[in-house]
């Protein structure tokens, strides 16, 4: 039976993310379980740009991921039934954390990545974090241990601290045997045996001796680990019958769903030590989406409320869209997970967001790049859908939606910004449908067109490095990218009386207009407030629309300074019209001309934007952020511990002149380790080093 025609149930089903600091390995690593899967002859490698899921020309010229890409396999555990496992292979660089967490929102379980070399670093934490935040089941995986330096033991007592807080058990499952290049197989702690592995494969041995005291010490400590949450389990424990390995592995299923245990095991892609037991643990410990209703969001705002999503392959058609690509040959690919319902030949879903009908049409499985047709696809699954139009990256596709939305976690926020100036001719025209497509596609893409820049926003520098390169190559517009202006503006510095005059004489009418002017600052923020004073007529009720309309003209144009006016007091005190002479316009270019005389005789104060700015970080390195925050003439308003406790938050009020760099400034300063989100904090007047 062919993989096209071979029979899916969704209980059968494992969706994985696979997540973990940069260089923790799980593109590597997915690349074994495909070869050990059979789905791939033999392995590619990521610095020779000939892996199955890192694909993009991006990733093959950076040599690691930028992006979310999704590989299925089957396996079929030993005396088990065939299991359908799809990858979700994630970059582990926060400026792609908005991959990973597309990955996480629909997988059933993140597989944890950690390097026996490097061990916990920053982006363990986050996915960690993240993994939460969703509430969802996490296996660890300890990586590399063919690697130099590899140190399984350190690691798993690395784990147990970063487990410590949640309320999970850790519960290692193999020990190696040998380790860094003397790795020959490991122990399972679950069966006490061997896995010996040679060119010919790998066999059960009998544990070995040098290792055989410790697994047994292990093999007890996770026993009555496992046996603590199950009351019928643990009395027979107590009473001396210790339960079988598959009735501890049952439990443990059980344990793992709930996030109360973390499961740690090993591998070397490399070798292949632990790949083939890896996915047997997946497949017998990992729920399925018949386990895991999805969670979607009904109404919005205070009417919001939670609704699930019971996996049923015979329910309701429910799809959502968690990636977006252009795919050169086949166009528009959506990559969706089927939430309820089955799809067999085609189906006509509407969009909850945006009410269009879409055709869902000959959906086909996904590896890397490669599309593989399927006669059938069931609720639980993951694939791929081409030509979805108008159902952008987060969109819920239904037969009737309702006002409903995906639940995802929080976005990150963007912290870096370029402005964009098209290089060709023709360009500029096509540019705002190119930033269109890398938003739909990428929300955690920002764009925004402040004082007549165009400014794409993103995670980090490569993050808006690979949008203007996809742009480029994907979609032809071509952009260099230039620093952000910084918006300033300027107001008066004090009150002034002035006259605003226009009188022109060219034979026939001519224009005439008076104003008399009060122009004073307000307070920041406030705009402009334009007070009409004049009594007796000496300027016609028709014309005072219009000396405000020159208020503003003035105010836009800008000051002595070149900037954008903001937060004044007009007052209109009084005038003079003539009968044939005065028109709007007339009366327009006055107070304009007024407005600009009252700015050069009580002077302009430069105003600069301010940011409402905060930082969690570790808390070996609050010193230096605070430092960092008072050198960039910012002002700490607070600080405070994290939720977890692990980390101190500083709030801060800071230039946003300041700030142009500051996210990977941050994470020099923290490790990796700092994260930032920043508001809009109005204006205030600007110091000497401004500007």
């Amino acid at each position: 039976m062919s993989e096209a025609t071979m029979p899916v149930r969704t209980d059968r089903v494992r969706n994985v993310a696979l997540v973990g600091h940069a260089g923790s390995g799980t593109t590597t690593l997915a690349e074994a379980m495909l070869v050990a899967s059979g789905a791939r002859t033999r392995a590619g490698r990521v610095e020779d740009g000939t892996t199955v899921c890192d694909h993009d020309a991006e990733e093959i010229a950076r040599g690691s991921s930028v992006t979310l890409a999704v590989a299925d396999l089957a396996w079929t555990p030993p005396g088990g039934e065939p299991h359908h496992v799809t990858l979700l292979d994630t970059p582990g660089s926060p400026d792609f954390a908005g991959a990973a967490d597309a990955a996480l929102a629909v997988a059933d379980v993140a597989l944890l990545a950690v390097s026996a070399v490097d061990g916990v670093q920053p982006g363990t934490l986050a996915a960690w974090r993240r993994a939460a935040e969703l509430d969802l089941p996490v296996i660890a995986v300890i990586t590399k241990e063919d690697k130099q330096r590899a140190d399984f033991h350190t690691v798993l007592v690395q784990l147990r601290e970063l487990a410590a807080g949640s309320g999970m058990a850790v519960v290692p499952l193999e020990l190696p045997l040998g380790e860094e290049s003397a790795l020959h197989g490991l122990a399972d702690v679950l069966t006490d045996t061997g896995v010996e592995y040679d060119g010919a494969g790998h066999h059960t041995v009998a544990v070995p001796a040098d290792v055989e005291q410790e697994e047994r010490a292990l093999h007890e400590e996770v026993a009555e680990e496992i046996v603590s949450h199950d009351d019928a389990q643990l009395e027979r424990y107590l009473d001396g019958d210790e339960p079988a390995a598959a009735e501890l592995e049952a439990t443990l299923r059980r344990e793992v769903a709930a996030r109360e245990a973390l499961p740690v095991l090993l591998v070397s892609a490399q070798t292949g030590v632990g790949v083939a037991e890896l996915l047997t643990y997946v497949c017998e410990l990992a729920p399925s989406p018949a386990d895991r209703p999805a969670r979607v969001v009904l109404g919005r705002g205070e009417d919001a409320v939670l609704q699930e999503v019971v996996a049923d392959p015979d329910g309701e058609l429910v799809l959502q869209v968690f990636r977006t690509l252009t795919d050169p040959f086949v166009g528009l690919v959506s990559f969706v997970k089927v939430l309820s319902g089955s799809v067999r030949g085609s189906a006509h879903l509407v969009n909850a967001a945006t009410g269009a009908t879409e055709r869902v049409h000959a959906p086909f499985r996904l590896r890397g790049a490669e599309h593989l047709p399927t006669d059938a696809v069931v609720a639980g699954q993951i694939v791929g859908v081409a030509k979805l139009t108008d159902s952008p990256t987060g969109s819920l596709l239904a037969a009737n939606p309702g006002t409903a939305r995906p639940l995802l976690p929080t976005p990150p926020t963007p912290g870096y910004a370029v402005a964009l100036v098209p290089e060709r001719p023709g360009d500029e025209e096509r540019l705002p449908t190119a930033l269109a497509r890398l938003v739909a596609a990428d929300p955690t893409l920002v764009v925004d067109r402040p004082d007549g820049q165009t400014v794409l926003r993103g995670l980090g520098d490569q993050h808006v490095a690979v949008a203007v390169e996809r742009m480029a190559r994907l979609l032809g517009v071509q952009v260099r990218t230039e620093p952000v202006q910084v918006a300033y503006t300027e107001t008066i510095a004090r009150e002034v009386e002035v006259e605003g005059r226009l009188k022109k004489q060219s034979g026939g009418h001519g224009q005439f207009a008076v104003v008399q002017l009060r122009v004073s600052p307000l307070a920041r923020g406030e705009g402009l407030r334009f007070v009409d004073r004049v009594v007796g007529g000496s300027v016609p009720r028709q014309f005072i629309p219009a000396v405000e309309r020159g208020v503003q003209d003035a105010m836009a144009g800008g000051g002595p300074r070149g900037h954008r006016v903001v937060d004044l007091q007009v007052e209109l005190l009084d005038g003079k019209a003539h009968s044939v002479d005065s028109s709007e316009m007339a009366f327009r270019t006055a107070a304009a001309s007024g407005v600009r005389a009252a700015l050069e005789q009580g002077g302009s104060v430069l105003l600069e934007p301010m940011v409402a700015l905060t930082v969690r970080a570790p808390l070996d390195v609050q010193g230096d952020v605070m430092g960092d925050i008072a050198a960039r003439r910012g002002q700490v308003t607070g600080t405070s511990m994290s939720e977890d406790g692990g980390d101190v938050v500083v709030t801060a009020r800071v230039p946003a002149s300041e700030l142009d760099r500051y996210l990977l400034d941050l994470r020099a300063m923290t490790h990796g380790r700092g994260e930032m989100v920043t508001e809009p904090a109005g204006y205030e007047v600007a110091t000497a080093q401004a500007g």
